[in-house]
């Protein structure tokens, strides 16, 4: 049976793969601590991919914003070849390092990204064809400079991922890995995608405190039907936030509806779509015909 798959926490292209398929219950002899002689080396060649929850944590450690910590702390880069946005953890100034890390280790430990709590395992995430259930499997990540493979210390995939605290991030990104790998899965769009419809997927993945300040704007209230006692949560909890973000973009990108619309609300957004259609074509008419009257002026002078 074919199947579709999606990396969720890639590795680098250098990096050596063990070749061999893992689940929650197989396992694997690895074990980092700050006495072993390699410790901080794999940081200071870092390629970190972010989720949105590792934005959110990184935000609520520094005590700023989601979209501070994109600005202060994230690099952009494609997902896709239709340039799907997507964010890496910072570098060092000048070097390979990552930003956060410091003589003493990780600057930011306790909420470290969940590529990182995860090393030295990748992940991947398999759709069967014509299913929507997801299966995770995991595999074996040995780096050259790693010494901790060489400590006598074994355990379970399920042991790791409870000891580096890696289901609440698990849990919180689920929804956007199954939001990902649907878009991937779906083969490639004819033309590039609309770039609001990248917009729409950076905010609601990235900056959830914008997405936050949208949902709760008056604007949105008067196309979407939300329970205030709804609102109350978004406004507060994260986790909640962050879950109905991805409702939306299922919604937006996918016709998911699972937030009610508002009584007329959609012929209005159709009528107001329509009329933006119509004064785009008329600006653009507008500065074509001043375009051309440029141009005769321009012969003009030149006594044509």
């Amino acid at each position: 049976m074919s199947q579709e798959t999606e990396f969720r926490v890639e590795m680098p292209p250098s990096t050596p793969v063990v070749p061999v398929q893992l689940w929650e219950k197989d396992k694997f002899r690895f074990h980092c601590h700050r006495g072993i002689a390699c410790f901080n080396k794999c940081c200071e060649n870092a390629d970190i991919l972010l989720t949105p929850w590792d934005v959110v944590r990184l935000a609520r450690h520094f005590g700023i914003t989601t979209r501070e910590a994109i600005d202060r702390y994230t690099v952009d880069y494609a997902m896709d070849g239709q340039g799907m946005p997507g964010l890496k953890l910072a570098r060092k100034e000048g070097s390979t390092a990552c930003i956060h890390l410091t003589p003493e280790g990780c600057g930011i430990y306790e909420d470290r990204p969940v590529a990182c709590r995860y090393y030295a395992l990748g992940t991947v995430a398999l759709r069967k064809k014509d299913s929507a259930e997801v299966e995770d499997s995991y595999f074996v990540v040995k780096e050259a400079h790693c010494l901790g493979h060489d400590e006598p210390h074994e355990q379970t995939i399920a042991e790791y991922r409870k000891e580096q605290g890696i289901e609440p991030y698990d849990a919180a990104n689920r929804a956007w890995r199954d939001i990902v790998l649907k878009k991937r899965s779906s083969g490639p769009t004819v033309g590039k995608p609309p770039e609001r419809s990248f917009e729409l997927f950076f905010l609601a993945s990235y900056d959830l405190d914008g997405f936050r300040r949208f949902v709760l704007s008056e604007k949105f209230g008067t196309v979407f039907d939300v329970e205030q006692a709804t609102l109350d949560e978004l406004a507060r909890d994260d986790a909640a936030c962050l879950a109905f973000a991805m409702r939306f973009l299922r919604q937006s990108l996918f016709g998911e509806m699972t937030i009610k619309l508002r009584e007329g609300a959609a012929e209005e957004r159709k009528r107001a779509y329509r009329e933006r259609l119509e004064r785009e074509a008329r600006d653009k008419a507008a500065q074509l015909a001043a375009q051309q009257d440029q141009m005769y002026d321009s012969l003009k002078e030149q006594g044509w």
